[in-house]
């Protein structure tokens, strides 16, 4: 097939995209839908060979991406932002059936998409330096210095399976906006986003092999990606164990590392709790909590405590349960039987060790029901690790302070929130929270898309936005005149 002629969602094979054409692999593997095991497509599983031809695509293309004045770059971003809008509901479509994401959540991911685009086509004109009084230092008189921003060259983008259009879009945006290429491996559960994608890049005259998608294993197509040194920078979102071996193997690769976290909020006393609940809801259970900012963790005052329970745990015993496709649903299947039965052992351990399961604590097929757990120890599982499932602790503390060591006793740091009528406390909270962004009066979930987004400790390093993530990906040269000669 030629550059364009992507291939349809009935297509049941569906191809590699390199150097702006759609290229048969010599293996395939099924993918099935995570809510009702019906197979979806057959999915290319790259080989080294097909892997360095993506790579070479993109290292050929750079020089032509390099030199695009940025209204051109800006121009196909807008054009990607047209094209997107018009088939948005095939691309929510897409995104409920190959991850089983409730289908008006998945139109908010769609939406979501479509702004981080635009904010990509708008970023793209404002890439910029700074000039420098040089001679503000002793021998600095009579030289004139700036600073400018360009593109860093072939970036090697891993995205994951929660957000398979938005993340993707947090990497190929701000890439193309900058002047670089991309080779992408999309998540393998959902890959059918990162296609489609393509499709409508190579239509909004995106040039052949400035994005290249390419799927299969992470022991190959991944770890070619990370290796190969025309691989200029690599960023990654996942998990905190694969993060930390990219950037062992990286070598002097420039890496963002977008990785885990258990959000926790603080819950102040003195606070009105009947409109967090529902935000507290959306935090915990959005997309059955596979979200990187999930809320997991709440600490909340004892003087609110018991009110805060029973308003919650009856709101979560009210979601709806179904197929992602549903308009009622709330919560669908977890991405793989693999991880209900981690989620059902991890509640398992912590029934053992006396926590009170309130709510759910059981699956029904591959959804696992809303699962508010109290009094769970902070060394256990559902505790500090990622449960990246709709689980949420609910936990007693006597003070913020208590609160605020509780959240940063953790191996993460993405984002916390607080809801607190204390100016003081807010603040206090703000400066000692160990995390890379801090919401007040708000769940930690929030997410905007042009917002710089990131963590600390195994949260990972660098930052998305796409103003942020284009620093990310360009170079910062310096030029100095000597006046004189």
């Amino acid at each position: 097939m030629k550059r364009g002629e992507g291939p349809a969602m009935h297509t049941m094979q569906k191809s590699l995209f390199i150097n702006g054409e759609w290229v048969k692999a010599g293996q395939y593997t099924e993918l099935r839908s995570p809510y009702s095991g019906e197979a979806l497509a057959e999915i290319p599983a790259a080989n080294e060979e097909e892997t360095k031809q993506a790579i070479a695509a993109a290292y050929a293309a750079k020089a032509i991406m390099a030199k695009m004045p940025a209204h051109r770059r800006a121009a196909i971003l807008e054009s990607l932002v047209s094209l997107l809008r018009e088939r948005s509901e095939e691309a929510a479509t897409i995104i409920a059936q190959e991850a089983a994401k409730p289908i008006a959540v998945a139109r908010g991911e769609v939406a979501r998409t479509i702004e981080t685009y635009k904010f990509a086509a708008e970023e793209a004109k404002r890439i910029h330096g700074e000039t420098l009084p040089l001679d503000a230092a002793p021998g600095g008189e009579g030289r004139l210095a700036y600073t400018l921003r360009e593109p860093i060259g072939v970036i090697g983008a891993i995205t994951p399976f929660n957000f398979p259009m938005n993340l993707v879009a947090h990497k190929v945006g701000p890439a193309i906006a900058a002047g670089n290429t991309i080779v992408l491996k999309p998540a393998s559960q959902t890959p059918l986003s990162a296609f489609f994608i393509a499709e409508l890049l190579a239509e909004a005259g995106l040039p052949a092999g400035a994005l290249n998608v390419v799927t299969g294993s992470g022991r190959v197509v991944g770890d070619l990606i990370v290796t190969d040194e025309r691989v200029n920078m690599v960023t990654f979102t996942g998990s905190p164990g694969v993060g930390i071996g990219i950037r062992n193997r990286a070598g002097l690769k420039r890496t963002t590392l977008e990785l885990g976290s258990n959000s926790a909020v603080i819950i102040d006393k003195g606070v009105e709790l009947e409109p967090l609940i529902a935000r507290c809801i959306t935090g915990a259970f959005s997309f059955q909590g596979q979200v990187c900012i999930s809320l997991q963790r709440v600490y909340a005052h004892a003087e609110v405590y018991d009110a805060f329970v029973e308003k919650f745990v009856a709101a979560a015993k009210a979601l709806r349960l179904g197929s992602p496709l549903d308009e009622t649903t709330d919560i669908s299947a977890l991405i793989s039987p693999g991880d209900v039965q981690r989620t059902l052992d991890w509640i398992d351990e912590a029934r053992r060790a006396g926590a009170t399961v309130a709510a759910g604590g059981r699956a029904e097929g591959n959804i696992l029901q809303p699962t508010v757990i109290l009094d769970a120890g902070p060394s256990l599982k559902v505790s500090c690790q990622e449960v990246f499932a709709p689980i949420v602790l609910v936990n007693r503390v006597n003070s913020v302070e208590e609160a605020i060591e509780r959240v940063n006793d953790s191996r993460f740091g993405l984002q916390a929130g607080i809801y607190t009528e204390n100016v003081h406390t807010a603040l206090d909270a703000a400066e000692k929270l160990h995390v890379g962004g801090v919401l007040i009066n708000d769940i930690p979930t929030f997410r905007v898309d042009h917002m710089p987004y990131g963590g600390v400790k195994e949260s990972g390093t660098g930052r998305e936005g796409i103003k942020y993530a284009i620093e990310e990906m360009t170079e910062l040269k310096l030029v100095i005149w000597n006046r004189r000669q």
